[in-house]
């Protein structure tokens, strides 16, 4: 018996590089899965990718800031497979790089739109699902960015750190009802948003940029998108039936140094 058999997760950002990646670890061990992604042909796209068919996959288009269709997206996967077991609240976007005084405040509010309130909201709408339960696992993710501080990512870093506080905060709302929180905080990965970042950081050299990036993680590379999936899978998992309020980074030992 696969871990995942006769499980449900809900996944956010499920047709990026992390969340398709756990996607694909859940449903190899048996998961039923919801989807969420503003690019709802994408998550079609993972679907079949996974050879899953209706009765073990969802495809749900969300903005994941907007509550009604947050509200939507957990009422669709609860109408459907009648419960949900873990969540991976994991949509977020990146913003630019810009020193705070040229960071533009659309870019800014824009992006705390997405990464914190969109994280609030699925958190306040998934939440009262599983402590109705009585069980059930949390992800979000955060980002080693949520840790430190990174010049020229006012937005991005600020945003994360916002979501560790949520995961501290919500963790011990919810353990009293047997529902665990917890946040993976990711390094640099190999992904569409580090080529993005990459593009940002040194429009003319992004190449260059990447170099200078892997260099300053001590195992010397990216991590890539399943090694992310791990560690939120494993969080997912009964495996981790005693792990709460825990932030776990996966960087390549960059953010500890």
């Amino acid at each position: 018996m696969s871990k995942f058999d006769g499980k449900v997760v809900l996944i956010t950002g499920a047709a990026g590089g992390i969340g398709k990646a756990t996607a694909k670890k859940l449903a190899e061990q048996g998961a039923k899965l919801a989807l969420v992604d503003l690019n709802v042909e994408a998550v079609q796209q993972v679907i079949s990718e996974l050879g899953l068919d209706d009765s073990r996959a969802l495809a749900l288009k969300a903005n994941v800031a907007n509550e009604e269709e947050v509200k939507a997206y957990v009422d669709a996967a609860v109408e459907k497979f009648g419960k949900i077991d873990g969540f991976f609240n994991n949509a977020g976007i990146e913003g630019i790089t810009a020193n705070v005084e040229d960071y533009p405040t659309d870019i800014f509010e824009r992006v705390l739109n997405v990464n914190v309130k969109g994280a609030f909201l699925g958190l306040k709408y998934v939440v009262p699902v599983m402590k109705k339960q009585g069980y059930g696992s949390i992800v979000n993710t955060s980002s080693g960015a949520g840790l430190i501080g990174s010049p020229g990512f006012v937005g991005y870093n600020s945003s994360k750190h916002a979501v560790i506080g949520m995961t501290r905060v919500v963790a011990l709302e919810a353990a009293p009802f047997g529902v665990r929180v917890n946040a993976v905080a990711p390094g640099v990965i190999n992904t569409r948003m580090m080529r993005q970042i990459e593009k940002n950081t040194v429009p003319e050299d992004a190449e260059g940029a990447r170099e200078a990036f892997s260099s300053a993680v001590p195992m010397g590379r990216y991590g890539e998108a399943e090694e992310v999936a791990n560690v939120a899978v494993f969080l997912l998992s009964d495996e981790a039936s005693y792990v709460a309020q825990s932030i776990y980074t996966v960087d390549g030992g960059q953010i500890n140094q």
